[in-house]
């Protein structure tokens, strides 16, 4: 399929745009499956059972409680790599932290990194370090099926949706891989309130929201809905407006979404010293550098 098409393709059906991510946005998917799925994963597949008590502490600063929260997978090791290097206990524990350098030339080649074209980089180069690479994201995946299912959206969701029904239109904007988001939104029975699904495999959020809405509509009439920088990032590369979900506050964001901001964004009251308001409150929600520096 043409992930690419499939965006730019998308009918404008009404006034308004409004993307919104997923895990730790929509659904409270974020903390089972960073602690339960990704981080023993990586501790198998990257031989770090000698430190996995800071392993796992470096995974879960990346990918839920700092500024990085959020950002793809792959992203996500490179980052928890530098960190892991950086501490000591690794290197008294005898574990050499591999750098990775494939791994890296490839995320900054490739914009849509996912498992499809991490598989292709593989065929076409049988690198070791990237088959190992892939075989980590591969079995996340797979606990993910096992593990994540019975998860609703946040309380305030599907009153959010309900009201956007038929002002807005609606799509998932993430970095998770497209069959994981199908099947979360499906098994909610909320699918039917979107116009699209965009995960890993249609690039960069940025570029979800370039090819789904910009030039499609005003800026001020297009909305990210997140609770990562990532998606404030994706927001301000397309001069689009951006609501966040506050970490550890979703509920009483959704409830002001619901309450108060979805309103002024129908009214064009959002942008302006509003949004300026939820970003100061976001920006204190999540920190640049780690504890242990």
């Amino acid at each position: 399929m043409d992930y690419v098409a499939q965006l730019k393709n998308l009918s404008v059906e009404h006034e308004f745009f409004i993307g919104f991510d997923s895990d730790g946005c929509i659904f409270d998917t974020m903390e089972i499956k960073q602690k339960e799925c990704f981080c023993p994963t990586l501790i198998k597949h990257f031989h770090l059972q000698a430190a996995s008590k800071y392993a796992r502490e470096v995974w879960e600063f990346v990918n839920l409680y700092s500024k990085t929260r959020g950002c793809n997978r792959f992203n996500a090791v490179e980052r928890a790599l530098d960190l892991m290097k950086e501490r000591h206990e690794f290197k008294t524990r005898g574990i050499d932290v591999p750098h990775m350098p494939e791994m890296r030339q490839w995320i900054k080649e490739e914009s849509k990194l996912g498992n499809p074209a991490l598989e292709a980089k593989v065929a076409a180069t049988h690198s070791e370090e990237l088959t190992m690479l892939l075989a980590w994201s591969k079995e996340v995946n797979k606990v993910i099926t096992e593990m994540v299912h019975g998860i609703p959206p946040f309380p305030g969701v599907i009153d959010v949706l309900k009201k956007a029904h038929g002002k807005a239109d609606k799509i998932v904007v993430s970095q998770t891989p497209l069959e994981a988001l199908t099947r979360e939104w499906t098994e909610n029975k909320i699918d039917h309130y979107l116009n699209a699904i965009a995960g890993q495999e249609h690039g960069t959020k940025t570029e979800h929201l370039r090819y789904a809405a910009k030039g499609k509509y005003a800026p001020n009439k297009i909305l990210m809905v997140g609770d990562a920088p990532g998606d404030l990032k994706a927001a301000a590369g397309n001069d689009a407006l951006f609501y966040p979900i506050i970490p550890g506050r979703e509920e009483e964001s959704w409830a002001k979404f619901s309450e108060e901001a979805l309103d002024k964004f129908f009214k064009l009251e959002f942008e302006g010293k509003y949004q300026e308001e939820l970003m100061e409150e976001f920006d204190k929600a999540l920190p640049t550098d780690p504890h242990w520096n």
